[in-house]
């Protein structure tokens, strides 16, 4: 049976993994990347990239084609319907990127990997691992097909459904929405603001909608009973019902759809001796306020410059400062992505008073520059 060796296995070649690649390869690193999907299966779920991602990529050589291609959008705004609730301007934040931006993910995953093809790194496709054994010294990664990998230390970039979470026996404790989500990406038109994400809060459930490239709009919806490709008259109603309502949104077309059932969910550790768990393998929660691939980016960069150090001969307390760092961070945003949610889905009786109370807050500088700060990410500088 051949077996291979590596300095670190990366599992997974999504957005994390290949943002965990990235860092190692430039540094200088022996780096395997393997992904259990066919080329081109993945689709379209994240959308958002905030300002603090764009600045922690810019060293890694991703974040000008990102710019380039994405929406910028400088204001983040709920409503309930028409009723402007609060407004979140990030076009006063000290930042380089005074913007959220509206990218698909398959076109986040095709800048990063470019980079990593770039730098003389590559993803091997399908590879779907079996069993995982450390000892002192390794981490060993059996394959499907027979295949053996020994790596000196591993990263699980492999999803809410992690193999590697489950071989390293770590629990994934939180619970699950009662709610699914539904995704679309349509044509719209009426009115939709072409450089605003709006989030509409309603009784019937959140919808988010906001601008993408090539003229599309992103729509994420809680729903109680998600259809698995959501047509015209499905989002239709989602928009009729909840979106605005003096100049109604007429959706066109549907370009792609999906739906997902949504977890809060932390992992107890991120990290298992040699091996480190980043992205949906170590955190999944609401979309609400857009966090979800943005801190599993996170997570990556952290995790491979960590890495690098320790390889280069630092002591492995760093990753354990890794695990201790991200776990606190990746509770902070479950919380707010949590909280979001459950004032997004007020009963109608508790309606007045929420709008009430955050109308009140919207107006007051500091609250609104409060939660740009945390949506941006720049909080977690």
């Amino acid at each position: 049976m051949h077996t291979t060796a590596t300095d670190v296995l990366v599992v997974g070649a999504g957005p994390v993994g290949l943002a965990t690649a990235i860092v190692l390869k430039q540094r200088g690193h022996d780096v395997t990347v393997v992904d259990s999907q066919a080329e081109g299966t993945n689709t379209s779920r994240a959308a958002v990239v905030h300002s603090h991602t764009l600045e922690i990529l810019e060293p890694y050589g991703v974040t000008a084609d990102l710019v380039a291609r994405g929406v910028h959008t400088p204001s983040f705004a709920i409503r309930d319907r028409d009723d402007l609730l609060i407004a979140v301007p990030f076009g006063d934040l000290p930042t380089r990127y005074p913007y959220t931006l509206m990218i698909s993910q398959a076109d986040t995953e095709s800048f990063l990997l470019s980079r990593l093809e770039s730098l003389g790194g590559k993803v091997s496709r399908p590879a779907t691992v079996t069993e995982i054994v450390q000892d002192d010294e390794g981490v060993d990664a059996t394959f499907a097909d027979g295949q053996r990998i020994r790596a000196r230390y591993l990263v699980g970039a492999d999803g809410m459904h992690s193999t590697v979470r489950d071989q390293a026996d770590i629990a994934f404790s939180g619970g699950t929405y009662e709610e699914s989500f539904v995704l679309a990406d349509v044509r719209v038109s009426g009115g939709v603001p072409a450089d605003e994400v709006i989030l509409y809060f309603s009784p019937a459930g959140l919808v988010v909608l906001a601008p993408l490239p090539d003229g599309l709009y992103r729509i994420v919806a809680t729903v109680d009973h998600a259809p698995q490709h959501p047509d015209v008259a499905f989002v239709q109603r989602l928009l009729d019902g909840r979106g605005p309502a003096r100049q109604p949104a007429v959706v066109e077309e549907v370009v792609w759809g999906s739906r997902f059932r949504v977890h809060h969910r932390i992992a107890d550790s991120f990290r298992a001796h040699r091996v480190l768990l980043a992205g949906d393998a170590a955190h999944v929660h609401s979309p609400a306020g857009g966090q979800g691939m943005n801190l599993g980016i996170e997570d990556g960069i952290t995790a491979g410059e960590s890495l690098s150090r320790v390889l280069s001969g630092e002591p492995e307390q760093l990753l354990d400062e890794y695990a201790t760092a991200r776990h606190q961070t990746a509770e902070s945003v479950v919380a707010l992505a949590g909280r979001l949610t459950a004032l997004a889905t007020a009963s109608a009786r508790r309606r007045p008073i929420r709008n009430a109370v955050m109308r009140l807050a919207g107006k007051i500088p500091a609250v609104r520059r409060n939660l740009a700060w945390r949506l941006s990410g720049l909080d977690r500088r």
